[in-house]
């Protein structure tokens, strides 16, 4: 692990939408930012929120994003619940190696790996947006470590026999061949284009507030919200851009797991009003998973559900077993 920081407020000044005024907003830092060194020279970037002696929720990124992509909320609820928060950079994004994945599967083979360097038995994981398949990955390979999953605005399988059309994936899937074969190319040639658009990062995120519903406005209205998002942007690509066209290569391919057979428990969080994963993605999810729950936020489209952090953090403690009980049993037997 690299870079230890002590947590602190960032200060600074973002552009309110509609009114021409600045305001003035404070958001901690992570607690604790680095990598985690893999097999074959490989890195994980994180970024850690939360005490360090907390119940280790992984927090996976949407597509875009990095390990910054965590809301004021978010980092609020994590110290108050007790929660650490260990958010991971997908490869090809801040400090993560450029990795192709045969499949989403693999990516829970690592989180495995880096819980095991950690010490962690137990965890639970959080996937926002194109980080929810990474959930489900988890879920299948390690039924017995993860206690739960949750995830905001999720896709489902676009290949296969449980694949759904539409989105933003399906629409990518009718290009599977093309960005799979030109992957590389893609990605060196995204880094550029977003560099290149930082100096007018807060209009675009102005111009996404203003396409969405009222419940997503009420969300991104807070300036710590803007920032926050564009804080994760900049630091996030300032090396390279690979992991958004990394995601939709895997996205368009069999995830190298069945849905259904998942156990563990998925609770979903969607937006009856998302306009880039449709509702009926999270009702598909919910009919394959046994042990599910869909939760759906009216009015909300895509990210509105980021507000909800205590919400969610609060729903997956309480399905984390009574660790003492466990070992009263195990005493017994």
């Amino acid at each position: 692990m690299l870079s230890l920081r002590s947590s602190r407020a960032f200060a600074g000044l973002v552009s309110v939408a509609g009114t021409g005024k600045t305001a003035a907003m404070t958001m901690s830092e992570p607690r604790l930012e680095g990598v985690y060194r893999l097999g074959g020279g490989r890195r994980i970037g994180f970024a850690e929120y939360g005490p360090p002696d907390g119940r280790v929720i992984f927090w996976f990124h949407g597509t875009p994003g990095g390990s910054r992509q965590i809301a004021p909320s978010a980092r609020r609820a994590a110290e108050q619940l007790d929660v650490r928060l260990i958010a991971l950079d997908r490869p090809g994004i801040g400090h993560s190696t450029a990795h192709a994945y045969r499949n989403i599967a693999e990516w829970a083979d690592d989180v495995g790996d880096i819980a095991d360097r950690l010490g962690v038995g137990r965890f639970a994981c959080v996937g926002l947006s194109g980080g929810g398949p990474y959930v489900l990955a988890c879920a299948a390979r390690h039924p017995k470590r993860m206690v739960a999953g949750a995830i905001l605005g999720g896709v489902a399988p676009a290949v296969g026999a449980e694949a759904i059309s539409g989105g933003v994936v399906g629409f990518a899937r009718r290009f599977a061949p093309l960005i799979s074969a030109f992957h590389g190319v893609a990605g060196h040639a995204l880094h550029p284009l977003v560099r290149l658009a930082l100096p007018v990062r807060s209009q675009v995120f102005d111009l996404y507030m203003a396409i969405s519903p009222e419940g997503d406005k009420r969300v991104f209205r807070q300036p710590e919200m803007k920032a926050m998002f564009i804080d994760d942007i900049v630091q996030g690509t300032r090396r390279q851009a690979h992991a958004p066209v990394l995601d939709l290569v895997l996205f368009t391919r069999d995830w190298g797991f069945a849905v259904r057979d998942i156990t563990v428990p998925i609770r979903l969080w969607q937006g009856d009003a998302d306009h880039i994963v449709p509702m009926a993605h999270a009702e598909h999810l919910a009919s394959l998973i046994p042990n599910v729950e869909l939760k759906i936020r009216r009015g909300e489209s895509h990210l509105g559900a980021l507000d909800a952090a205590e919400e969610i953090f609060g729903t997956l403690l309480e399905l984390w077993p009574d660790e003492r009980a466990e070992l009263a049993e195990l005493h017994n037997a």
